[in-house]
């Protein structure tokens, strides 16, 4: 752990205090709030699915207790008519002509309590019986009508009482007839009794306009649907058509919610679809609070962290461009020092360092670099006074005397030593200037080897040469 502790430490040594800051942004601020932040929203969304699914729950609760409650309507109409001996009677009574069947019909009608109970608005009765003295036509009809139809046949495979069947009427009757049918179907065998008995079947059909304008009336903005093994029965979203066969329901990717309830032998599902205007709602409602979080918990510390990195790095760099243009043996002093923090109170040290080692080296080392120039002065001083002690004049006099007396006693060869020992003792005290033309530099040279000729006879040989363009250059 104190391996990887130092490695990090090492690590951290290397980054400038820029990154430093955006690195400790990251992982101590960032990382945390967005891991916090994404829980948040997860509670919010869980609990906004909760309740959605609750409001959803409730809605395929109502659909369900108005479908059951208008086929349990139905159902208990049926039950009445089940149960009512005047109709078993009628029914079963044979009639002398049509003309008897009719008046008897019509007075039955007329005189039955039952009369203004069994037809409703919203309910179509027919009654099917195998006696064959009813007239087809009104309320009743002759068992024969019934047994080829699909409903006939289903009701005969349940061993069923009474049963719920959703029909389609595929007959050449007008589009203006509902095709759509949905059918409540009853045996009328509760008075049935030795071989006499006759085969009565009723049906009621419920008005399938009115269910779905019930349905649709509910003002639901999801699509519902109530179907039967992938049949679309009702629907509020304009699939329930009277004049078109059942459509096979395709929306099992939107789906939010399933219900099913079982009526009379029938099981039926309802179908909740999460609806376009609903799919991301919630995120969209909660979208104040999502931007809230983000400006709270992430823009606003990387605007303070920017404002820390500023308010540092600068003035350490400020700090870092002294320190570089230390010239001319003087420290700059910062002109623009700011903040009272401890880089504040290191600027300020730093301009009272400087100003101590200006005057330092004013003291020190500019006053030693007078004394140097003092002591070269001095120096050259004495140097001057050798140089008139090595320069009199009865030097050179002399030198002229002897060299005249050897002349006068035709000693050729000594005067012209002594002549070029006068001329190279003029050259070793005239210092007035540093440099020379050549051609007095030649006649240096030839005094100087003419001595050495002398000294040295045949053994020394040398030629000169020089150019006669380059007699007055000078050099040192």
């Amino acid at each position: 752990m104190k391996y990887l502790l130092h490695k990090f430490e090492v690590c951290m040594d290397n980054f400038e205090i820029k990154k430093k800051f955006y690195i400790l942004y990251i992982f101590c601020v960032l990382v945390p709030l967005i891991l916090t932040d994404s829980v948040i929203v997860y509670m919010v969304m869980h609990s906004e699915q909760k309740i959605r699914h609750y409001e959803v729950e409730k809605m395929a609760n109502a659909v369900q207790y108005n479908f059951i409650n208008d086929i349990e309507n139905i159902a208990n109409i049926a039950r009445s008519i089940y149960m009512n001996r005047h109709i078993n009677i009628f029914l079963d009574t044979e009639y002398e002509d049509p003309l008897d069947y009719v008046s008897s019909y019509q007075n039955f009608w007329k005189t039955s309590l039952l009369g203004s109970s069994i037809g409703t608005e919203n309910t179509m009765i027919t009654m099917y019986t195998e006696n064959d003295t009813i007239v087809k036509g009104g309320r009743c009809l002759p068992i024969a009508e019934a047994k080829e139809s699909n409903w006939y046949l289903y009701l005969m495979e349940s061993e069923r009482n009474g049963v719920l069947y959703f029909d389609y009427d595929k007959s050449k009757s007008p589009v203006i007839e509902p095709k759509r049918k949905i059918l409540f179907i009853q045996k009328l065998n509760f008075y049935e009794s030795g071989e006499s008995s006759r085969e009565k079947i009723l049906k009621l059909e419920l008005n399938y306009s009115n269910m779905v304008k019930k349905l649709e009336a509910m003002n639901y903005g999801t699509p519902i649907y109530i179907c039967q093994n992938g049949k679309v029965l009702l629907s509020n979203s304009g699939d329930s058509n009277i004049g078109s066969d059942w459509k096979h329901f395709s929306g099992y990717k939107q789906l939010e919610y399933t219900q099913e309830m079982n009526l009379y032998g029938t099981t039926l599902q309802i179908y909740v679809l999460n609806s376009k205007g609903n799919r991301g709602a919630v995120l969209i409602k909660n979208i104040p609070a999502i931007l809230l979080l983000i400006l709270g918990n992430i823009i606003l510390p990387l605007i303070m962290v920017h404002g820390l990195n500023k308010s540092f790095t600068n003035r350490i760099s400020e700090l870092s461009e002294v320190y570089k243009k230390v010239e001319d043996e003087k420290l700059v002093v910062i002109k623009n020092v700011r903040g009272k923090d401890e880089i504040g109170d290191l600027m300020r040290n730093y301009n009272k360092m400087a100003a101590r080692f200006n005057a330092l080296i004013q003291i020190l080392y500019k006053n030693k670099i007078q004394e140097q120039e003092m002591l070269v002065a001095q120096k050259n001083a004495e140097l001057l006074a050798l140089h008139s002690q090595i320069h009199p004049h009865f030097l050179f006099n002399a030198l002229e005397s002897i060299r005249m007396h050897s002349i006068i006693k035709r000693e050729m060869e000594t005067a012209d030593m002594v002549e070029k020992l006068a001329t190279m003792q003029r050259q070793y005290v005239e210092w007035g200037n540093d440099l020379v033309e050549i051609h007095k530099e030649m006649d240096f040279v030839r005094a100087y080897l003419g001595l050495q000729k002398y000294r040295f006879g045949e053994r020394l040989s040398y030629e000169l040469e020089m150019e006669e363009s380059c007699k007055n250059l000078k050099i040192p």
